[in-house]
C-alpha cells in the first residue's frame, strides 16, 4: 500500500471532565520526526503519545497538538484556603503596623499567593487511555488520507512507468536498424582510407559496436520498471526503496544518452529523463 507523507486529521470529542481535540498534521520529510504540543497538566504522558505515533508511522514529519479545555463544573469548583488567607490579612496588617504605612489589602493580589486557591486537578491516570483512544482515532484518520493520496500518487507513478516502457520498447526495435545504421557509415568512411587491415577494420567494428549497443540498459531499465511494479503489492513503508530505484533509473538513463549516436536513441534518453524527474518528484512523498 502507498502511503503519501502529507496529511491531515482532526479528532473532538467532549468527555465529562472538558473537551479534547487532537489535530494531526504530516508532512514529507526524509525520516520520521515527530513533535507533539501538549497543555501543560498532560505533559507528562508525552513519550506514551510518541510511542503510539512511531507505531504506525515510519516516515515524515508529523505535528500534533492536543487542545483541551475544562468543564464548567471543573473550573467552578475552586476552594479558597481561609486559614491563609487570615494569616495573609493578619501579616499584611502587622507590615502596615511596623512600617507606618497604611497599604490597601487588594484582593487579587491575595489570591495570587501559592496556595490560596485549591484548583482542582484532573486524575493523569484515570484520562491518559481516553486521550490515547482519541489520538488512536485521529490517527486513524490520518493514515486513511495518507493511503487516499498515496493511491493518487501510486496512480501518477505507474502512468509514468508505462510510458518510460514504451519508450524502451520503441528504442530496442529500432536498435537493429540503428546499428546496422552506425556499422554502414563507418565503413564508408573507412573505405575512403588506403591500406586497410581488414583484420584490423573488423575489430575496430567489434568494439565501437559494443560501445554504442544499449541493449543492456534497455534490459536494466525493464528491469527496474518490474520492481517497481512489485512494489505497489507490498504493505510496509517503500518510499526509500523508491528513491533508489528511481536513482538507478537515471543512471541508465543518462548511460543511455552518453551512448547515443542517433536522432532516435538521443530522443528517447531526453524522454526517459523527463519522465524519471516526474517519477522523482512524486517519490519524494512517498512513506
Amino acid at each position: 500500500m502507498i502511503r503519501s507523507m502529507t496529511a491531515f486529521a482532526r479528532e473532538e470529542q467532549q468527555e465529562a471532565w472538558g473537551k479534547v481535540c487532537w489535530e494531526l498534521r504530516s508532512v514529507n520529510h526524509r525520516h520520521l520526526d515527530i513533535s507533539l504540543r501538549l497543555p501543560e497538566e498532560f505533559r507528562s504522558l508525552e513519550p506514551i503519545f510518541t510511542e503510539c505515533l512511531q507505531q504506525k508511522i515510519k516516515r515524515g514529519k508529523v505535528n500534533g497538538t492536543l487542545y483541551f479545555q475544562a468543564s464548567t463544573s471543573a473550573q467552578s469548583a475552586l476552594n479558597l484556603n481561609m486559614d491563609l488567607v487570615k494569616q495573609l490579612y493578619k501579616a499584611g496588617c502587622k507590615i502596615n503596623e511596623i512600617t507606618g504605612q497604611s497599604h490597601p489589602f487588594n484582593a487579587l493580589e491575595i489570591l495570587r499567593f501559592p496556595g490560596v486557591l485549591d484548583v482542582p486537578t484532573i486524575d493523569i491516570e484515570a484520562v491518559s487511555d481516553v486521550l490515547l483512544k482519541h489520538l488512536n482515532t485521529a490517527l486513524k484518520q490520518l493514515i486513511a488520507h495518507r493511503e487516499r493520496e498515496g493511491a493518487q500518487l501510486a496512480l501518477l507513478i505507474r502512468q509514468r512507468c508505462e510510458a518510460i516502457a514504451t519508450e524502451v520498447q520503441g528504442i530496442r526495435a529500432e536498435l537493429p536498424q540503428i546499428l546496422q545504421g552506425q556499422r554502414e557509415r563507418l565503413l564508408n568512411r573507412l573505405s575512403e582510407l588506403k591500406e586497410l587491415d581488414n583484420d584490423r577494420v573488423e575489430q575496430e567494428m567489434v568494439i565501437l559496436a559494443q560501445k554504442m549497443d544499449v541493449a543492456e540498459e534497455l534490459d536494466r531499465l525493464e528491469t527496474h520498471l518490474l520492481e517497481v511494479k512489485e512494489i505497489f503489492n507490498q504493505d510496509e513503508p517503500v518510499g526509500r526503496r523508491l528513491d533508489f530505484l528511481v536513482q538507478e533509473l537515471h543512471r541508465e538513463a543518462n548511460t543511455l544518452g552518453s551512448k547515443a549516436n542517433h536522432i532516435s536513441t538521443t530522443h528517447c534518453s531526453i524522454e526517459l529523463k523527463v519522465l524519471i524527474e516526474q517519477i522523482r518528484e512524486q517519490t519524494q512523498n512517498i512513506e
